[in-house]
């Protein structure tokens, strides 16, 4: 009779839970039911939205004028500094008016002395006149010669003749005079409106020369109220107009905002030339090729008051031309927006109580990309899908075996 070992006994039963281990393991790993999918949502909640263009714009001074001088000379006297605030009529220089003076003392003593010829003509006249009356009655009593009276009348006639040209001399010496007294005016240099002085370009004692360009002395710019100069693309060119509300920000000050409203736009961009139609075929043909292969800006102008003179001129702003808004409206996240229908709504997808979706027909307002404003089809609160998270496990690419058995 054989007799079995008991070794072997308890080797068989380790292997058959082995086994048994193995196929139940399997058995969860690929017979059980897959997970319940996971959704990213987002709460239906209300907020503030707006549809705005950005645009980036320069400050720009309300009005600047260049104030130059129409005299030559040297700057005697500079009368501002610069930054200097000043009113319409202040003085700013004066230039050496030596010049001008005497060229006024030689126009009126020219006026004067044509005057004295007018008064010595006309004293000739009255004698003419005399003379003339004289040799007529003398005529009629066939008691003078008719040479006699056509000499008398021909004096005085020409007489008359030389007052009227004396008179048009007078005329003509009198404007020289007025011409020489706003030459001699050129000489002060006054503000033409009122504003700060932004820059100096001549110093005092430095010689000026207007005969052929007029020379700069300073310029003068209104910043109680600046304008807002705002590159539009093209491509946003027909969705804003003058009138919409806009605000824009600074970089000094990213966190305030200057509210104003969108004065006018421009017709052209900055580089449109007025000469272009003058080019030839060729040079417009190149002009055409190169405008299309950059960006087209028009300028959109907005202004704003300065009063604390804090918006200074060249500053860069950051501006937003707002198109719509809406205040404490029901808003979802723009991505959450599915395919749209005919008649202009969206499907969304909704989670229910038991966490599933369901997709619902909403109708939005405001879409700015980022979130959209929803006038009806959901409520505060609800939680709409935005994507389905992954559920995917990682898994490992060697195969699974038993455990190694020692002997």
């Amino acid at each position: 009779m054989t007799t079995k070992k008991p070794w072997l006994s308890w080797r068989n039963a380790i292997i058959a839970l082995i086994v048994i281990g193995i196929a139940a393991y399997g058995a969860h790993r690929f017979l059980a039911p897959p997970p319940a999918p996971e959704f990213v949502t987002s709460l239906v909640k209300r907020g503030n939205l707006e549809d705005t263009v950005l645009a980036t714009g320069t400050v720009k001074a309300f009005k600047e004028v260049t104030v130059g001088s129409q005299a030559s000379g040297q700057v005697k006297s500079l009368k501002v500094g610069l930054g200097d605030i000043i009113k319409k009529g202040d003085l700013i220089a004066e230039i050496d008016s030596m010049t001008q003076q005497n060229t006024l003392r030689t126009d009126e003593a020219a006026l004067l002395n044509v005057q004295a010829q007018l008064q010595a003509k006309q004293a000739t006249l009255k004698q003419a006149e005399l003379a003339y009356t004289r040799a007529k009655g003398l005529l009629d009593q066939d008691a003078g010669s008719r040479e006699d009276y056509e000499t008398a009348e021909a004096t005085l006639a020409t007489t008359r003749a030389e007052i009227a040209q004396l008179q048009a001399q007078i005329v003509q010496a009198k404007i020289t005079v007025d011409t020489a007294k706003v030459n001699l005016g050129y000489t002060r240099i006054t503000a033409p409106m009122d504003g700060t002085v932004v820059a100096l370009v001549t110093k005092e004692g430095q010689t000026v020369n207007a005969s052929q360009t007029t020379p700069t002395i300073i310029t003068l710019a209104r910043l109680d109220q600046v304008t807002i100069k705002a590159q539009i693309s093209e491509a946003d060119i027909p969705r804003v107009k003058p009138g919409q509300k806009a605000y824009f920000t600074i970089l000094g000050e990213p966190d305030k905002r200057y509210k104003t409203t969108l004065r006018a736009m421009e017709p052209a961009p900055d580089s449109y030339t007025s000469d272009s139609s003058t080019t030839t075929s060729s040079s417009s043909t190149t002009t055409s090729s190169t405008s299309t292969s950059s960006a087209i800006y028009y300028d959109g102008l907005l202004d704003v008051p300065n009063p604390d003179r804090k918006l200074r001129i060249s500053m860069t702003a950051q501006v937003r031309i707002v198109l719509a808004d809406a205040q404490n409206a029901l808003t979802i996240p723009a991505v959450a927006l599915g395919e749209k229908t005919p008649d202009g709504d969206y499907m969304v997808r909704v989670l229910d109580d038991q966490g599933m979706p369901s997709p619902r027909k909403v109708r939005i307002g405001i879409n700015n990309t980022v979130s959209a404003e929803v006038l009806s089809g959901l409520a505060e609160g609800d939680k709409v899908v935005l994507s389905e998270a992954s559920t995917t496990a990682k898994t490992d690419n060697r195969r699974m075996g038993p455990p190694p058995m020692h002997m």
